[in-house]
């Protein structure tokens, strides 16, 4: 069965049950499936077609979810772009994956259009949506379902590609084990181009559940995400530690009773710092896991918490397989980590990824890049990166792409990216160094990022460093720079 089936059976099962809310209004399963037919006729007429990819570049609302509804219906992928992006990323990311159609708020077409021409079509995601008959283009497992796009180290995004078999092999996963009811209410915290939001949608489809959207301006405004918990009555919660530490420090999250409604706590994209998980778990009695896997694997471990975790002077395990995936971790010398040593997490199963978007398909077994140990259980550890992507509030970034986007400044002789700070205190900061001659600007140079990023990946602090520290090898010497981030600094040395 495809993803887009799901929503199917729920309409006929549900009709009358809301399917999902967001701060634009709100669908039951039969609202939903009809907008998805509609907006899916929409697209048929622009030749969207088995096997095409089609951009969706709009914030979180019903209208979205039901765009991403009529993609799959017609056999073809779906690629989310957040709707915060600037439209140069987002005519990047077109071309790049060749797409067929880039839907869009009515307001916006101008916009892209004017980027990327005749390359592309364009349709607009605003209502009225005209009742059409229903769509379910023949798919099977190994069909492309979405391509999410992901800071890549070449300092290019790359478009990592899941099949619907890849994104069942999650969701059914998930399903069993959280075993949600019909009665359940998913908060969606994540960003759908951020695959955190496959959980939310998916399995609260699976359930025939309702999910609840949280706009992309509350996802860090600490007072108003614990008021959305509890006004939503939100029985299950999925996001970044950031957004659950932040709500703890400054939402007031601790000095109320925690919602009756919550019953299932998840988090993934960064370790949780293990003193804030002790006070989250004395506030609730819900059921506690934590989730990994980078987006090539969706989530290919996970570790349900328990007491004895909380007495860790350090963040709990990434615990075992998941998703019918075997993990296991690889020594320096090839061999595989036994309990106690070290090595880099490598994952195989279904729900690795098909390949990355313009690149031979993925073979074999996924290196994570991560750095895990084996515990004496079988269960891993997990300890760090082995390259430069870093984590950003949850968010995966390359400083190599963030670093590429400074150097094509035309002021620009060289760049450097660091990540200082642990979790929801973790700060990106960029040092840039002149061309001889050149009088460069910090705000000027944010705002030049503003316009080419995610806002997740624009740099908290730009400092102007001439010239860049280097080591015995010539590299520019990182650990410096991270000192020099770490602590107090001005904008310009």
């Amino acid at each position: 069965m495809t993803l887009h089936q799901l929503v199917i059976e729920a309409a006929a099962r549900r009709p009358d049950a809301q399917a999902v809310s967001g701060p634009s209004g709100s669908f039951t399963y039969a609202e939903l499936d009809a907008a998805a037919d509609a907006i899916a006729a929409r697209l048929g007429r622009q030749g969207v077609r088995r096997g095409d990819r089609v951009v969706l570049w709009a914030g979180k609302s019903p209208a979205t979810v039901a765009a991403m509804q009529a993609v799959l219906r017609l056999g073809a992928a779906y690629v989310p772009v957040d709707g915060s992006s600037p439209v140069a990323r987002v005519a990047a990311i077109a071309r790049d994956c060749a797409a067929r159609v880039v839907v869009t708020n009515n307001a916006r077409i101008p916009r892209i259009s004017a980027e990327l021409g005749e390359e592309a079509g364009y349709e607009g995601l605003d209502g009225p949506y005209d009742p059409a008959p229903p769509v379910d283009t023949a798919t099977t497992d190994s069909d492309l379902a979405y391509i999410l796009y992901t800071s890549g180290s070449t300092g290019t995004p790359k478009g990592v590609c899941l099949t619907h078999g890849n994104a069942r092999a999650f969701v059914d996963w998930a399903h069993d084990v959280l075993a949600p009811g019909e009665d359940d209410r998913f908060a969606n915290h994540a960003p759908f181009a951020f695959d955190l939001s496959v959980l939310d949608l998916y399995v609260a489809f699976r359930a025939g559940a309702s999910v609840h959207l949280i706009p992309p301006e509350l996802s860090f405004a600490p007072m108003q995400l614990v008021e959305f918990l509890h006004l939503r009555q939100i029985s299950v919660w999925y996001s970044v530690p950031s957004a659950l530490a932040v709500m703890m420090r400054h939402g007031g999250l601790l000095d109320r009773p925690a919602p009756e409604s919550l019953h299932t706590v998840l988090f993934a994209g960064e370790p949780f710092p293990i003193a804030q998980l002790r006070d989250l778990a004395a506030w609730t009695g819900a059921r506690m896991m934590n989730l990994y896997g980078p987006t090539e694997t969706n989530v290919c471990t996970y570790h349900e918490v328990t007491k004895a975790d909380l007495d860790r002077d350090r963040p709990v395990p990434i615990g075992v397989a998941a998703g019918g995936d075997r993990v296991w971790a690889v020594r320096g010398d090839g061999g595989v980590a036994a309990a106690g040593e070290e090595g880099e997490l490598v994952a195989d199963g279904p729900t690795v990824m098909a390949g990355y978007w313009g690149h031979p398909p993925q073979s074999g077994p996924y290196r994570t890049g991560d750095l895990v140990r084996v515990l004496p259980d079988g269960s891993f550890d997990y300890l760090g990166r082995r390259d430069q992507m870093v984590k950003i509030r949850g968010h995966r970034v390359e400083l190599a792409e963030v670093e590429s986007v400074l150097e094509n400044h035309a002021d620009v002789a060289e760049a450097a990216a660091v990540a200082v700070g642990e979790g929801v205190d973790t700060r990106l900061v960029a040092f840039v160094s002149p061309e001889s001659g050149r009088d460069l600007g910090v705000l000027a140079l944010r705002q030049y990022l503003t316009q080419r990023l995610p806002r997740y990946m624009v740099a908290d602090e730009v400092r102007i460093l001439s010239p860049l520290p280097r080591n015995g090898n010539g590299k520019i010497d990182r650990p410096v720079l991270e000192a020099r981030a770490g602590g107090a600094g001005t904008s310009s040395s």
